[in-house]
């Protein structure tokens, strides 16, 4: 990382008990975490409004991941693409599968209705300013209510916003988020370059 953050060993309060509970779940704590305590106040903020927003979102996990690989996709990020790259294998299937997304998601066989969906996550996270009433009677055509419209939005807005703060302060992906092809790898290393697997022992 760029920037001093505070370690686990210096952590105490709640920045403690989010480590531990990151640790817990995933056996490691994120650099992504650890970078938000540059400015030690905004970790439990930070952790308080996304865990709010994960949780009562109306999107399906399938959902939230996808419109999560997009936006990570295009802001670019390594580190999100990596790690939502790495999710969206279960919900898609294959590597292959994942590979056909990220070259061109209109066109890997995915429903019309998370094309639409996919289409709007994309303008948000590039040019949100471009949004119109069409993008929005577009969805509602596609099954999609206000507050799953909404959900979309913010799911694409979000990780556009994380990422950069990730990016801009340091943040590396560790090694088990990058996955262990490396076609598939080198394909979800949209922005910092990451370094190519090495080949298996054996």
């Amino acid at each position: 990382m760029f920037v001093a953050t505070i370690s686990e060993a210096e952590a105490d309060g709640r920045i403690a008990e989010i480590y531990a509970a990151e640790r817990a779940q995933r056996g490691y704590v994120m650099s992504g975490t650890q970078v938000w305590t540059a400015r030690p106040d905004m970790l439990p903020a930070w952790e308080d409004f996304f865990m709010h927003l994960r949780a009562g979102t109306s999107l399906s996990d399938r959902e939230w991941i996808l419109v999560g690989l997009l936006a990570s996709l295009r802001v670019p990020t390594s580190y999100c693409s990596s790690e939502y790259g790495r999710r969206a294998i279960d919900v898609l299937g294959s590597r292959e599968a994942v590979a056909a997304f990220v070259r061109d998601f209109r066109r890997c066989g995915l429903p019309d209705r998370e094309v639409a969906m996919l289409d709007y996550a994309e303008k948000v996270a590039t040019r949100a300013w471009a949004a119109r009433q069409e993008d929005i009677d577009g969805l509602s055509r596609h099954g999609f209510s206000d507050v799953q419209i909404a959900d979309i939005a913010l799911a694409a807005a979000v990780r556009g916003f994380m990422s950069r703060v990730n990016d801009a302060l340091g943040a590396e992906p560790e090694a088990v988020i990058l996955d262990r092809d490396p076609a598939l790898r080198a394909l979800l290393a949209v922005g910092r370059p990451v370094a190519v697997p090495e080949p298996s022992a054996g």
